[in-house]
């Protein structure tokens, strides 16, 4: 493919703006984040996963394919996170090798103050921008998406 025809594929364009939207909305969200509640973009991108995860723990590895975080990033964050208070490790009764990342009584007092500010500043950058139809679409196609990559991440799955 040339580069005059590479310029005119639309799927070039729309991975560009997934990618400048996701990066826009990470300069706008975090020192908001940081104001409101002490916390960085990547410790509240972990913490809300445990939040809103039933009996608010997760496996390392789950935690990691949940995030923007190589799993090297995720422990050390999740190190982070444990000398605050925010969160503990278990490990794991099946799996020697396998922890899981638990939220700590004071993790969820963090995040219950932090994700209504975070939801109120979502709607104070957002309003207006999409309709409640297109919020559903979107969501629905983000989790395709997402579902998607998931798949071919897998050992054995289409991107092996």
């Amino acid at each position: 493919m040339t580069a005059e025809l590479a310029g005119a594929d639309e799927r070039l364009t729309t991975m560009g703006l997934l990618f400048e939207s996701t990066t826009g909305l990470g300069r706008i969200f975090e020192p908001q984040l940081s104001a409101d509640s002490g916390l960085s973009r990547q410790s509240f991108d972990v913490l809300v996963r445990l939040a809103r995860t039933p009996e608010h723990r997760l496996r390392m590895s789950e935690l990691a394919s949940q995030t923007s975080l190589t799993p090297s990033g995720l422990t050390r964050s999740v190190d982070r996170l444990e000398e605050s208070g925010m969160v503990s490790r278990e490990s794991c009764p099946d799996d020697r090798r396998g922890a899981f990342a638990v939220l700590s009584e004071r993790g969820r007092v963090v995040m219950d103050d932090a994700i209504p500010l975070h939801i109120a500043h979502i709607d104070e950058v957002l309003d207006g921008v999409l309709t409640p139809s297109e919020e559903r679409t979107l969501s629905s196609l983000l989790r395709k998406i997402r579902d998607h990559v998931h798949t071919v991440e897998q050992p054995g799955g289409p991107g092996d």
